[in-house]
């Protein structure tokens, strides 16, 4: 079944590849413009040693950055969950949050904040904690009220409540989120190193730009996605050890 899943994309890929290697081969367009896929597999065994170390550094800002917004989110969700005054008050700020541009916040928390970890670390929360918050709060409101009220009656305490029944049935909304930020929590590590680093894959497209080495720079790009997709499937291998194993046991 898995096969069967990954065999279509992995055409679709593979095909992609071969088109965009003929192309530049027949059209004799400059590498500078648009290098070959040969051109940038080079460049990448070429810069493996340099990309190795600014893909550590990435990588660690952005797992420190992804825990953190996670956390975040979980935590605001819990608490408009059990404050609902407070979720009348602060869900539209929430949403409203969403709609500043973080490329136009960042250099803001610079200057409050200054060159160090902090301002990186609350760029990628910034990113993350909306989904996880949102769908954790819809998570803990789809509990079946018919046994919220069995359980009440039965005398159980609106802490028994939430931790019996309304967040285990929250589980699954709130690692959906959790995916959704394991794809954008790399993006935020990304835009943070734009601010001001000395190593990660932002700093080395910066330097890449700055020297018109297209071919760097589509190897920093199959870099960020290959992160991505590796975040993204250890949320994938964390929820179903979490939330299927709880349903078999």
């Amino acid at each position: 079944m898995t096969f069967r899943k990954v065999l279509p994309p992995a055409i679709t890929l593979f095909l992609l590849i071969a088109g965009w290697q003929v192309y530049t081969g027949v059209s004799g367009i400059d590498a500078w413009l648009l290098p070959s896929p040969k051109g940038i597999w080079d460049a990448a065994v070429e810069q493996r040693d340099v990309l190795g170390t600014h893909t550590l550094a990435t990588l660690e800002l952005t797992l420190y950055g992804l825990a953190a917004g996670v956390a975040a989110g979980v935590l605001i969700a819990v608490v408009l969950h059990l404050v609902p005054v407070l979720r009348a008050a602060l869900y539209p700020l929430l949403v409203i949050s969403q709609n500043v541009p973080i490329i136009a916040l960042a250099p803001l928390l610079v200057i409050w904040l200054g060159f160090g970890l902090a301002p990186k670390i609350v760029v990628i929360v910034l990113v993350c904690f909306f989904p996880v918050a949102v769908a954790t709060l819809d998570g803990l409101g789809r509990s079946d009220p018919s046994i919220a009220d069995y359980l009440l009656m039965s005398g159980a305490s609106r802490w028994q409540l939430f931790t019996k029944l309304q967040w285990p049935n929250a589980l699954p909304a709130m690692f959906s989120g959790l995916r959704i930020a394991a794809t954008y929590s790399v993006f935020g590590a990304i835009i943070s190193e734009w601010l001001g680093s000395e190593k990660g894959i932002g700093r080395y497209m910066i330097l890449q730009k700055s020297a018109f080495r297209a071919d760097r720079m589509f190897v920093a790009i199959a870099v960020v996605v290959v992160l991505a997709l590796g975040i993204f499937g250890l949320v994938a291998l964390l929820e179903k050890l979490t939330v299927r194993g709880r349903r078999n046991a």
